[in-house]
């Protein structure tokens, strides 16, 4: 659990901040993460790193010479929006363009994507390596589906250190890739975490017992054995790394691997050596060579007790990456030479930018949009810790209070947006953009896009009409489909959001008024988001713990069905929608 804390909405960005306070000489605030204190050099890449809050050291304490230029940071245990993530970028950035690297998590994939494309349309060259490190998260035939955990560090290592050779952006990603593609993982778990605020953990072991094969964000593992010894637990994690060893390293008598030892937490420096001290044995062993080994919290889960254990086959260039000198807040290997270049210049705070021109009749729908988003609000803070409680049957645990995040900042902006006369379709557009960049993860942007999607087909100009608002929930269930590469069946959203779009399109071809098409379609929804119960998840999170789903709806759905009910019930509270 979480002893020190404030408001747990405000957690991340308040670590944020006393980070930045405690390391001011290396790195400096920026919005949606961290960045280093110094400019980038002309023609060197720009290495930005990240992922969800909670796992420090990383991301932001990898931030420095021979590691990352900056790193975007979520919530915890939630991506980085897109918009946070090409403040970031564009915070750091060259002419010699940008490398993301961050772990193969969906909200990430999405996010950075998204990130990834606005800074090409802004003229700034960008190239992506995800960290598919975990061999528990999928088989060897499915690696491009393994998520990133410990081995993110040989990573960074790589791409920081070929870009302070002043190498290319496509020769920086060159060979971040070949890092990652010879870096295995395997972690364990004693105990699960518990998010701040939070009363339970995301998911428990029995006394005795240990979880094989868990995840950073609380993920359960996939198997439970007993509690083993230290040399027992060395020769588990050793073996099964081992037999995942990459193609060119096999039968190579001799390798050379870099080793992490990681703590999730818990599991203190002592425990760690103690283990550390049958790994080198079994690896020497093994034929191999170790070099410049890591024993330490690298990469953590709150205070989750678990140990990971990584190897990456060393070439000679992956070799000189790893060791060579490197200066951020909580990774220093050698010594670096002063550096007297010009530090970065302090961003400008945003320009306000004033509402399009809208019409009276548009003007008078932002404020249902209003009320709306009020009515989502309250029902999001009432439902959340059972959005939480089935998030947490196979995932993270963290829907609810995306979801709280998410909603309560798309009411103030439309209300800020409202207010300063903006039409519906400006109103749902910041509302969108709020609720993503608040949110973060996969729920965030998927909830944000729907949004904005729906935004573009209702516009200024006029009042929405029953036809229109069906049309551009129609364009908003596509856009959740697209962006998040997922189908119906695969128990996501999007198998409640596509009959609910149905259902409101045929009522309303039919004659029926919005509030009693858009109820019926409810109604729809809700049925569907039960139905996922019986279904296994085939994307997202939870797809490694498929089983443990079964039985329980998708929280994503779940949650979708619950906002469209508020809405419905606005829809039919007339007096409500006047007076707001």
């Amino acid at each position: 659990m979480s002893y020190l804390l404030n408001d747990p909405a405000e957690f991340a960005d308040e670590m944020t901040d006393g980070f930045v306070a405690a390391n001011a000489a290396l790195v400096r605030r920026v919005e949606g993460g961290v960045a280093r204190r110094t400019r980038t050099p002309a023609g060197q890449v720009a290495v930005v790193v990240g992922g969800g809050s909670g796992h420090y050291p990383a991301f932001a304490g990898l931030v420095g010479r021979g590691l990352a230029h900056g790193a975007a940071m979520g919530n915890v245990f939630a991506s980085p929006s897109a918009q946070q993530i090409r403040t970031v970028a564009r915070a750091v950035a060259s002419d010699a363009g940008v490398l993301f690297c961050y772990g193969n998590y969906a909200g990430d994939v999405l996010n950075f994507d998204q990130a990834q494309e606005r800074l090409r349309a802004d003229g700034i060259a960008c190239r992506t390596v995800t960290v598919t490190d975990d061999v528990s998260s999928a088989g060897e035939g499915e690696r491009h589906k393994r998520r990133g955990v410990a081995g993110d560090l040989v990573v960074f290592r790589a791409a920081a250190w070929a870009a302070e050779q002043g190498r290319s952006l496509e020769d920086v990603a060159a060979l971040a890739s070949r890092a990652n593609d010879r870096t295995r993982t395997l972690g364990v778990a004693f105990s699960g975490c518990t998010l701040p605020g939070a009363r339970e953990p995301l998911f428990t072991v029995p006394a005795g017992r240990m979880a094989v094969g868990m995840g950073i964000h609380g993920e359960p593992g996939l198997e439970e054995t007993s509690m083993p010894t230290a040399d027992e637990l060395a020769e588990l994690l050793v073996a099964r790394v081992l037999a995942e060893r990459p193609e060119p390293a096999d039968d190579q008598h001799g390798a050379r691997v870099a080793v992490i030892l990681n703590g999730l937490g818990s599991v203190k420096s002592e425990e760690l050596f103690v283990t550390y001290r049958r790994v080198a044995s079994l690896l020497d062993g093994a034929g191999l060579s170790v070099v410049a080994p890591e024993v330490g919290e690298l990469v953590t889960s709150f205070e989750m007790a678990g140990v990971s254990l990584t190897l990456c086959w060393l070439d000679d260039e992956l070799e000189e990456a790893w060791t060579s000198p490197a200066e951020a807040p909580a990774y220093r290997r050698g010594a670096l030479e002063p550096l007297d270049r010009e530090e970065a210049a302090s961003e400008d705070a945003a320009t306000h930018v004033p509402a399009p021109r809208a019409s009276a009749e548009s003007q008078e729908a932002a404020q249902v949009v209003v009320v709306a988003l009020r009515a989502v609000a309250g029902t999001v803070d009432e439902n959340a810790d059972e959005l939480g409680r089935l998030d947490a049957v196979a995932g993270d645990g963290d829907h609810g209070i995306g979801m709280q995040r998410g909603a309560t900042a798309a009411l103030r902006a439309a209300q800020r947006a409202a207010e300063a006369g903006a039409g519906a379709g400006t109103t749902l557009r910041t509302a969108g953009d709020a609720w993503a960049d608040r949110a973060g993860g996969t729920s965030g942007a998927l909830w944000g896009a729907a949004l904005r999607a729906l935004a573009d087909e209702t516009g200024d100009d006029t009042r929405p009409d029953a036809a229109g608002v069906a049309s551009g929930v129609r364009s908003a269930a596509e856009t959740v489909a697209r962006l998040g590469k997922v189908t119906a069946g695969d128990k996501t959203m999007l198998d409640a959001i596509m009959p609910f779009a149905e259902q409101l399109r045929r009522r309303v071809a039919e004659g029926a008024p919005l509030a009693d098409a858009w109820r019926a379609a409810a109604g729809t929804a809700t049925a569907a988001a039960e139905a996922t119960a019986d279904l296994l998840p085939r994307a997202g999170r939870a797809r490694p713990h498929a089983e443990r789903s079964l039985g329980t709806p998708d929280p994503g759905a779940v949650s979708f069905a619950l906002a469209v009910t508020a809405v419905g019930g606005v829809l039919d509270d007339r007096p409500a929608v006047r007076d707001a």
